[in-house]
């Protein structure tokens, strides 16, 4: 059984339709992976009951969707009926919903199998799983001293301790990409419309989308091809390419342009210093694709005034969520001052910020216009240690966030697609950089970067707890 913790998710899928694995045997060993790795905080509940019991009734069917068999966790911010979803926060600790968000409810329809609710920060807020609610902390496989990022954290450890071959996140500032590459996983970020659901398109200020977290950049293209099909009508604004993506990841791209920079929209808000394995690998990164005929160069990027319009619109999205003064009380600090603050908000300043992140919206895309990939870090800093952000002083905290992944939110702001790939090995821990596409250019990040995984060969795996 243990030799199915090592199958990709398109294998396991393939061998599950030709009814050459059973979905019982495969969701036992995920959760028999899931117990051994416990400790790194992947899961707020593992429901190895009703886990068992769907996979049977998978069994028993035709195989029916492209995810059939195939064990998958929801993030603790997606509802699922009879599933205590805690959202990483102490005021909904009894909280049971009585229906399925459609995403989970989606995910049962196309055979996927649910083993449990993975961790995330309280209400999805900040770039670390460390909630205060109790539940888990979610540590970096490579090192449990240090976090695992966030705010799908969870998720991207339950792929990289090897319990998951795919798991499902979401990515309002660079909860997808931040805790992937922290851990050295596979993130893919969708165009804002581009997904049925989870589509960046329910809320006003456009941020948050639903995407693929993986092993491998093929196991990411073939789920994010099950979520395009998660509806039955074409959705997708501005797409440039329509599913399936996968067969973009067994052949080389044409000849791309492929801009380079490590310039951040916070650069004139905060000091950002990145890390030299950071640099190394984005050097990396375009001297393969250069090797292999692709037209590498500096990107000319300088934005200004970034930091400020996305403070209101982060203050802003926090504002939106349904807590009473009692439950101001006992939320964590950070959650509080941002609710507090975007509740504050007048109707002209926050016009005023919308406004703003359309211009720069259509600034970036016609700055990035030129290239097929946009080369960044994928994070400015290393892992950073459990308890390293401020939880005291708000401000301080927040800052600290953007500090360590200054190349992250920006990307949510422009709605564009973004994948970052584990590239390099330094210090025993996997460094990775960020690729950013045009709107709606998901398959040609996706074709980069499995070449540049070809080009990689593979890397070490973390080490068995």
């Amino acid at each position: 059984m243990s030799d199915l913790l090592g199958m990709s998710a398109v294998d396991l899928a393939a061998a599950l339709r030709r009814r050459e694995l059973s979905a019982v045997e495969v969701v036992q060993a995920a959760l028999a992976r899931a117990a051994a790795t416990s400790e790194l905080g992947a899961f707020v509940d593992v429901t190895a009951e009703r886990a068992l019991e769907q996979a049977a009734r998978r069994d028993a069917a035709a195989p029916a969707g492209p995810l059939w068999g195939v064990p998958i966790a929801d993030k603790d911010l997606v509802a699922r009926a009879g599933v205590p979803t805690r959202y990483g926060s102490r005021t909904r600790v009894d909280f049971v919903p009585t229906a399925s968000d459609p995403l989970a409810a989606a995910l049962d329809r196309v055979g996927a199998v649910s083993i449990g609710k993975t961790s995330t920060s309280e209400f999805g807020l900040t770039g670390y799983t460390e909630p205060l609610e109790g539940g888990a902390w979610a540590r970096d496989p490579w090192n449990p001293a240090h976090g695992a990022g966030g705010s799908s954290g969870g998720a991207a450890v339950a792929v990289a301790a090897g319990v998951l071959a795919i798991a499902p996140g979401s990515d309002g500032g660079g909860s997808i990409r931040i805790p992937a590459a922290t851990v050295g996983v596979v993130g893919l970020k969708p165009s804002r419309g581009r997904l049925p659901l989870g589509s960046g398109l329910d809320a006003p200020d456009g941020l948050a989308v639903a995407g693929p977290i993986a092993g491998t950049v093929e196991d990411a293209a073939f789920f994010f091809d099950a979520l395009c099909g998660l509806a039955p009508y074409d959705f997708s604004v501005r797409a440039a390419d329509s599913p399936p993506f996968l067969p973009a990841t067994a052949a080389d791209p044409p000849r791309l342009r492929v801009g380079v920079t490590t310039v951040s929209p916070w650069d004139d808000d905060l000091e950002i210093a990145v890390d030299p394995a950071a640099i190394g690998a984005l050097d990396e990164a375009a001297r393969s694709l250069a090797s292999e005929g692709h037209v590498v160069e500096d990107a000319a990027w300088r934005p200004h005034g970034y930091g400020p319009l996305f403070r209101v619109l982060w203050r802003a999205s926090a504002a939106r969520i349904p807590l009473t003064d009692d439950d101001l009380r006992m939320v964590e600090p950070l959650t509080a001052w941002l609710v507090r603050e975007g509740r504050a908000l007048d109707a002209r300043g926050l016009l005023g910020a919308l406004a703003e992140a359309r211009v720069f919206e259509r600034e970036t895309i016609a700055a990035f216009a030129p290239y097929d990939v946009v080369l960044t870090p994928a994070l400015a800093q290393t892992p950073r240690p459990i308890g390293w952000y401020d939880r005291d002083d708000p401000e301080r905290g927040f800052a600290q966030q953007v500090e360590y992944a200054p190349f992250s939110s920006f990307v949510n702001v422009a709605g564009l697609p973004a994948l970052v790939l584990p590239l390099v090995m330094a210090a025993g821990h996997p460094v990775s950089v960020q690729l950013i596409g045009r709107p709606g250019g998901e398959r040609t990040i996706l074709a980069a970067a499995a070449q540049l995984e070809r080009l990689r060969g593979a890397l070490p795996r973390p080490p068995a707890p």
